[in-house]
Parts: structure tokens; C-alpha cells; sequence
């Protein structure tokens, strides 16, 4: 089996799907690898690396795509890959295929065997790619927000940052924080903005969660049961709002509304949207954005929803992000495609299409169209 690793292309994404160590077991196992020449260097490892680890180093893009059974990406697929896919071929990345309409139509046209990351599960029902990145995404937001929140930042509408600092400066106010859901985005988002000596509020619907988080945070961390009268009186005194809650695709109501947004929020507030679910958890929450260009604004609210923040922390990011995938490729490289997504049911939840079929449900609800299990495409 040949695998196939393009540099990702997406807005300011500096991570690589596989690290060298991920090639070094997979050649081992009679597979080939094709590395696109410096996919790897913006993560810290260089093309002398993926050629020590057996790794056959190619060009192009397109001389990736052409010679792959399957591609490994970070990100979904941009507009310059469609052209790239083959029939019957495999795709494995964060494909986000509810977000990505004309993603889906062009998977499902080429009859593609595509595989969500963010989708897969374990058996303790829980997503092991975001366990990775989650806490990534939830401490970067904060970092990026310190320096957002800093006249240093340019609005889009030409005016600057309010100029709060996060950090806790003797005889000056303290920056308030509230960070909404509890998983682990948000601890990580408590624990970066607390770090920095900011009074943080964590809010869940869930008291466990919340208990689970006191044992880890410390004393500058309150927490909040999420109700819609407990989120109001917070917008009116926050100066940063952190959302970590992913919502369902189907849902049509939200967390926060834009009339809350309207009628609550200080004026100066910032908010980022790590789910970054565009009219999910916040309904203000109308595009996503990306590195070089990270702020919209909205009723005079500025917002941060870049939808890729671990993507700033590459190095970081990647120095966990490959060890929940690797067994799943050494399988791959061991059985084929289609037998590992027969034998693994875990695998099987973040199939997305196969051979025209669309197999993700969430993704079927949130477009309207056909869904078939993946058992059933798979012919189990």
C-alpha cells in the first residue's frame, strides 16, 4: 500500500500528518511512503528526516495525490485538491465534512473511501484526535486573545484593541474571562487565561465536569452552572468570552443567541470560538477565519473563530497529535483499507463516504441528503 503526505495548504496550517517515526513503522511493515519535499519542516522535521525514516521524497502536490492508494492530511480539502482525487481512492484528514458541502459532492462523486480524524472514537466513547488537539486549541485561543485584546490590534474596522492586559498587575483591574464548557478545550482555556492571573469562570450544564475541573484549576478559576441568566450577567462583565462547546449539527437553537450578544455583551469584549461551529453554540458565530486574517466583527463585538489555532503551535501540536493515528495505519498498512474499517468499529464512526455513499450521519442531517451506515456500504 502507498501512502501518500502533501504539505497542507490551508491558511497558516504548519502541521504534517505524519512524523518521520510514523514512516520509520509503516515502511517497516512493506508500505511506501511519499512525502511531498517540505511538508514536514514547519513541524521541525526536515525531508533528511522522512529519507532516513524510508520515505520516498516527490515534488509536488500532484505527484503525491497521483501516486497514493491513500492521502493523509491535516486539514479538509481546499478547492485545489478536487482536481487532484481519483476515483476509488482514500482519503484520511479532518475532513469537517458538515461545514464543507462541496467537499462532500466531490467525495461523493470520485466514489472516495474518506476517513474523518475528529470523528474517530475508542471505547470509552471519546474522540482521541480532539483529546490531542483540544487542549491545544483551548490554551492557544487565550494566547492569541492576550494579544487581540491589546490596543497593538488592529479591528477590522480600523480601530484598535481595548488594551487589557491578561496578566495581573498590581493596583489595576483584573481581566475577566469566561470560558463556556467544561471538556478539554475549555480546562485548558481556564487554565492558560488563569495562569496569566485573569479571574476566570468556567460554565458547564454538567456539575461533574465542572468538579472534575476544580481538582485541576486553581483558586482563580470560579465555576458556573450554564444557565441562560448565569451566561447573561457574565457578557456583561467579561472582557474576554472563550467558547469551547461543540454543538450538535442538527441543533438550530443555541448557547448564546445574538440578541444576548446585543442586549448583554461589553462593548470591548472579545470573543473566540474555539468549536468555531459556524451558527451552532454561538449564533454569532457567522464564518470561520484563518491565521492571517482572525477577527470579524459583528454588532460591534469582535470575534477570533480561527478554525484551525493548534495549526500557530505546530511544533506542539504535533509532538501528540500522530500517536493516537499510528496504530490505526499500521493496521491500514497490514490489512488494507476497506478490511481495518471492517474489523474496527471504532474506525468505522468517522467513516464519511464510501463508493458514493454518504456514511457520517451528522453530516447527512446538517446537508439534507442520503445517509447509509457505514456497515451497509461496507457490505458487512
Amino acid at each position: 500500500m502507498i501512502f501518500g503526505v502533501a504539505k497542507e495548504i490551508k491558511d497558516g496550517e504548519t502541521r504534517v500528518a505524519f512524523l518521520p517515526a510514523d514512516v520509520e513503522e509503516i515502511v517497516g511493515l512493506g508500505s511506501q511512503v511519499l512525502i511531498e519535499t517540505g511538508a514536514g519542516e514547519l513541524s521541525g522535521h526536515p525531508d533528511e528526516e522522512y529519507i532516513a525514516a524510508g520515505a520516498t521524497i516527490v515534488g509536488s502536490m500532484k505527484e503525491v495525490w497521483a501516486g497514493a492508494d491513500m492521502v493523509v492530511a491535516i486539514k479538509e480539502l481546499e478547492e485545489e485538491h478536487f482536481p487532484l482525487i481519483r476515483e476509488g481512492m482514500a482519503i484520511a484528514a479532518s475532513l469537517h465534512s458538515n461545514a464543507h458541502p462541496d467537499e462532500v459532492d466531490v467525495l461523493l462523486e470520485k466514489k472516495v473511501t474518506a476517513i474523518a480524524f475528529e470523528d474517530i472514537t475508542d471505547e470509552h466513547g471519546e474522540f482521541p484526535a480532539l483529546k490531542t488537539q483540544s487542549p491545544i486549541a483551548g490554551a492557544g485561543a487565550v494566547i492569541m486573545a492576550a494579544y487581540h485584546m491589546s490596543a497593538a490590534s488592529i479591528r477590522p474596522d480600523g480601530t484598535r484593541g481595548p488594551g487589557v492586559m491578561m496578566t495581573k498587575i498590581t493596583g489595576c483591574p483584573v481581566a475577566e474571562v469566561t470560558v463556556t464548557g467544561g471538556g478539554y478545550a475549555g480546562i485548558a482555556a481556564a487554565q492558560a487565561a488563569a495562569g496569566m492571573g485573569a479571574n476566570v469562570t468556567l460554565m458547564d450544564v454538567n456539575v461533574d465536569k465542572l468538579n472534575a475541573a476544580r481538582a485541576v484549576l486553581p483558586d482563580n478559576v470560579q465555576y458556573l452552572l450554564s444557565t441562560k441568566s448565569a451566561i447573561e450577567q457574565r457578557l456583561e462583565v467579561s472582557d474576554l468570552l472563550v467558547n469551547c462547546v461543540p454543538w450538535p449539527k442538527h441543533r438550530k437553537d443555541h448557547l448564546i443567541t445574538r440578541e444576548m450578544m446585543q442586549k448583554h455583551a461589553k462593548p470591548t469584549m472579545l470573543v473566540c470560538d474555539v468549536a468555531c461551529d459556524v451558527g451552532g453554540a454561538l449564533e454569532t458565530c457567522v464564518q470561520s477565519t484563518s491565521h492571517s486574517e482572525p477577527l470579524y466583527q459583528l454588532d460591534g463585538i469582535t470575534y477570533y473563530c480561527v478554525d484551525n489555532i493548534p495549526a500557530a503551535f505546530g511544533r506542539t501540536a504535533m509532538a501528540s497529535c500522530s500517536v493516537p493515528q499510528r496504530p490505526i495505519f499500521r493496521e491500514f498498512a497490514k490489512k488494507g483499507v476497506v478490511q481495518t474499517l471492517k474489523d474496527n468499529k471504532y474506525l468505522r464512526t468517522a467513516l464519511t463516504t464510501h463508493e458514493g455513499k454518504l456514511t457520517l450521519l451528522e453530516t447527512a442531517l446538517k446537508q439534507n441528503r442520503e445517509y447509509t451506515p457505514a456497515e451497509e456500504a461496507l457490505g458487512m
